[in-house]
């Protein structure tokens, strides 16, 4: 599904940014070519050197340290991509995006893209629930954003709830969907899973073992 397509991948400035390194290796074993975009922030949770070495690509870092600037290189950027996946996605570049800011590279090519684009969410509980994430969040699916998790779990800062990034396979699964095609596209599929029980009477059933393994790797298949 993803042979050949090309992934403009902006990592944002938060701890999930350490999941990005696992995102690009199962993006190009997919096939996939992906071209990093790094922000000033997401260089304190993973360097430039392991993202290089991860897609065989440049990392582009900066607005202004693009070595072919004269000929609009960031243009260039939003316009080669078949699609533009930021991840981990934060509160700022999410109100970055709804408010059409274009202060650094990753949000100046955000702006003039006119490639799809997906995001996974990752911040505080908190910051998730926030009214003005939420709101920017509508915005967002107006806009035609794609948008894959977050997900409820433990955080990095002891907190429980919803803004953990979605896990790579997730991603991957998501980035299929879109670039899908065939009989089962579109189509809302419900897969149930795990043990069932088989009443004898009111007393007594009939149960198996089942883990719900393979439940969820079809899930995950679809």
């Amino acid at each position: 599904m993803l042979t050949d397509k090309r992934i403009l991948l902006i990592l944002t400035g938060g701890i999930a940014a350490y999941k990005a390194l696992e995102l690009i290796r199962r993006l190009t074993e997919c096939g996939a070519r992906v071209t990093p975009v790094l922000t000033r922030a997401a260089e304190q949770f993973v360097t430039p050197l392991s993202v290089a070495a991860l897609t065989g690509e440049k990392v582009y870092r900066d607005l202004f340290d693009l070595t072919n600037e004269v000929e609009m290189g960031h243009i260039q950027l939003s316009r080669s991509a078949d699609l533009i996946l930021i991840a981990p996605a934060t509160a700022n570049i999410m109100a970055k995006m709804v408010q059409g800011q274009a202060d650094d590279l990753s949000s100046t090519i955000l702006l003039a893209t006119n490639a799809p684009v997906m995001i996974a969410p990752a911040m505080n509980v908190q910051m998730w629930d926030h009214p003005a994430t939420q709101r920017n969040l509508t915005q967002l699916y107006a806009d035609g954003i794609s948008v894959v998790g977050p997900n409820e779990g433990d955080m990095a800062c002891g907190e429980f709830g919803f803004g953990r990034m979605s896990e790579p396979v997730e991603i991957i699964s998501a980035l299929a969907a879109h670039f899908g095609s065939g009989p089962l596209l579109g189509k809302k599929i419900l897969v149930t899973s795990g043990p069932t029980y088989e009443p004898i009477d009111p007393v007594r059933y009939i149960a198996n073992r089942s883990s719900g393994a393979q439940g969820a790797a079809i899930g995950r298949a679809l």
